[in-house]
């Protein structure tokens, strides 16, 4: 299951991340590496961008970027 699958409201924690190069390292910069928990805070109406919390902060995601996070 990834990130992009997720309802609002559940907690899920990061499994492996999938994406190359770049996108990857900008992915974990904003700290969603492997073993942390993130909080799905809300969906926008359309389904792009997802609301997330993590370590602490809010974040706003892609549903592309979203679909690169594997969490259980």
């Amino acid at each position: 299951m990834t990130l992009k699958d997720v309802a609002c409201g559940q907690t899920v924690k990061v499994t492996k991340l999938t994406g190359e190069g770049p996108v990857k390292r900008r992915i974990m910069d904003m700290g969603i590496t492997k073993g942390v928990e993130i909080y799905v805070r809300k969906v926008a109406p359309l389904g792009d961008p997802i609301e997330v919390t993590v370590r602490g902060y809010e974040l706003s995601i892609r549903k592309a970027d979203a679909q690169m996070i594997e969490v259980a």
